[in-house]
């Protein structure tokens, strides 16, 4: 038995004999292995991170940006949107509750958890003219562009 067949090497990974000549591409490599590793032991950890939050869709138009979140089976009263500083804010909290039921069996699953999403605005946007609209799921939000600055030429006088 030799010491290459007790080392594991698992997906995608070199050998650790693998010499790189960039010390940069080896330290990403190591990182990356690191939390594959760490995120293997709390499969539910990893997934319910990314279920929480809301996937997001930003279009922009002549007139305005417009994004849309993927919030399935939440209605309006489960949404809150607020715009402070120029960073429009939506929360919500998901509750879904699914309960089968057979001859022999019965399941009932349940999860819980609140989501946030903050998307940064341009400066001068108007808090009062977004709006936002949710349909089976889908919240889209209208975010009008600010007006185009107005430049003024100043004369300069002299001062005699």
């Amino acid at each position: 038995m030799n010491l290459k067949s007790l080392i594991p090497i698992g997906r995608g990974r070199l050998s650790p004999w693998a010499r790189t000549s960039d010390p940069f591409t080896a330290l990403q490599r190591e990182v990356e292995r690191v939390f594959e590793d760490f995120s293997r032991g709390f499969p539910t950890f990893a997934a319910g991170a990314t279920e929480l939050t809301p996937k997001m869709d930003a279009s922009e138009t002549d007139k305005e940006f417009e994004l849309t979140f993927e919030l399935p089976g939440l209605e309006e009263k489960d949404v809150e949107i607020n715009v402070a500083d120029n960073v429009l804010m939506i929360r919500g909290e998901k509750k879904a509750e699914k309960e089968q039921k057979d001859k022999n069996y019965r399941v009932v699953e349940r999860s819980y958890g609140s989501f946030a999403r903050s998307v940064e605005l341009p400066e001068g946007i108007d808090p009062d003219a977004i709006k936002a609209t949710i349909t089976k799921g889908v919240l889209k939000v209208s975010v009008p562009k600010p007006a185009p600055a107005v430049t003024k030429k100043v004369d300069i006088k002299s001062a005699a």
